[in-house]
């Protein structure tokens, strides 16, 4: 399978390029999912973000975001705002969270850094 059957989504302020990382990415999910991998959802811009594969509450194996990774990202794209971490959590809020794109919409997960 080609990397353009697994579906992205965009969710971030510019578009990336796609990367070795996304390539991981993808074998990951063509790997361990080969039944899902034309259905399961990834973002772009937030392959650095991207933690595994879980199950959302109808059993449907789901892209897993890191929501503080996700933030680093995004606040990146603001540097250049007053607030950029504060614009980086209103656009996540809005524009990731609180976006349905089908049955297959990534999950975004608060993680522990030890």
């Amino acid at each position: 399978m080609s990397i353009s059957k697994v579906k992205r989504i965009p969710y971030t302020l510019a578009i990336m390029k796609l990367s070795k990382h996304n390539q991981k990415i993808v074998d990951f999910i063509e790997a361990g999912y080969s039944d899902y991998s034309d259905k399961i959802l990834l973002t772009d811009g937030f392959d650095d973000a991207f933690i595994g594969v879980g199950e959302n509450a109808q059993g449907n194996p789901v892209a897993v975001y890191s929501i503080e990774k996700c933030l680093d990202i995004l606040a990146e794209q603001f540097k250049d705002e007053e607030d950029a971490m504060g614009d980086a959590i209103d656009y996540f809020e809005f524009n990731v969270r609180g976006s349905y794109v089908g049955e297959f919409t990534p999950m975004f997960i608060n993680t522990l850094s030890l």
